[in-house]
């Protein structure tokens, strides 16, 4: 298997800060600038698994960079430049207590809300009588709070103003982003054959400006439905073809493991984790449409660490 990089421990000069997430190492830069580390680590469940994936780093980090790319002519972002294939060294904002989640389609946790009998998510109505995997006449924004421990929660638009979270001008701002980005996701999928289902977007604040911060429809933070079939198998009532981690939630599950208390990660194989490494490989071809080439990972970290102190 080859090698992956699930851990750092640098010391960068005008450092300031570290912070070590699920998936990212993120460094601060004489509070300035922020240097982001897409690990090949892997989280499910909110439990970062035993095993790192092969190139998942660098698969995230370049789908990341692709669409912040194709997006800065109509929302601002926080990237600067990319040095490594595992890294974007980026401005610091001052990030925003909110996750902006938008749907296109009632799927995953807002069906399983839906088919409980809700009919108002985020203080937005729900039509009746609809059907799992069905597009909504428009997309919805159903934010969440972002929770340093544990599960975000769900919350209103009209909360986050109300509680001083957001003020309504910034969050307006937010939303006409949310809406744009999603749009243009939207059309790009849809030259690749496939549907951006869902996804989130965070923002942050720089100079009095909103901004649009961290990743943008990877695998990680969206899903995707292959459009070929689509219609058919919704009209059947049959399981979409997705584009997404789904897979590696599924065969834990099978694994009898959900990260409830007291249940122990299945035991993951080298030939597992080449398995998951083929996926996030073939998502980001289907995704990109350019080929993927594998970076040179006999000392990544050496690696990683020359081409961020040359970008610095």
């Amino acid at each position: 298997m080859a090698k992956t990089v699930t851990s750092t421990d640098f010391n960068f000069k005008g450092q300031t800060a570290v912070y070590h997430g699920k998936v990212r190492d993120v460094y601060t830069i004489n509070d300035d600038l922020m240097v982001m580390i897409a690990t090949d680590r892997i989280s499910a469940f909110d439990v970062i698994l035993p095993k790192g994936i092969p190139f998942k780093g660098q698969v995230l980090n370049q789908i990341a960079g692709y669409f912040l790319d194709a997006t800065s002519d109509i929302v601002p972002n926080w990237k600067i430049s990319s040095p490594d294939p595992m890294v974007t060294v980026g401005y610091k904002c001052e990030g925003f207590r909110v996750e902006m989640i938008i749907r296109g389609y009632l799927t995953g946790s807002a069906w399983r809300e839906y088919k409980a009998g809700a009919r108002e998510l985020c203080g937005v109505r729900l039509p009746e009588g609809m059907r799992e995997n069905e597009r909504f006449p428009e997309p919805i924004i159903t934010p969440t709070t972002k929770a340093d421990a544990g599960h975000d929660e769900n919350i209103s638009k009209e909360e986050i103003i109300a509680q001083g979270i957001v003020s309504r001008e910034d969050y307006e701002v937010m939303e006409q982003y949310t809406r744009a980005l999603f749009e243009r996701g939207t059309q790009m999928a849809a030259e690749k054959g496939l549907i951006l289902v869902d996804t989130k977007y965070e923002f942050g604040k720089r100079d009095g400006k909103v901004i649009l911060i961290d990743e943008i429809h990877t695998p990680d933070s969206s899903r995707y439905f292959y459009a070929d079939g689509y219609e058919e198998r919704f009209e059947k009532g049959e399981p979409q073809r997705q584009l997404s981690k789904e897979f590696v939630r599924q065969w834990l599950i099978d694994h009898g493991f959900m990260g409830r208390k007291g249940e122990a990660v299945p035991e993951m194989s080298d030939e597992f984790c080449n398995s998951v490494s083929e996926r996030y490989i073939e998502l980001y071809e289907h995704v990109t449409g350019t080929k993927f080439v594998k970076s040179e990972c006999d000392d990544a970290a050496e690696r990683i660490r020359k081409n961020i102190e040359k970008a610095l």
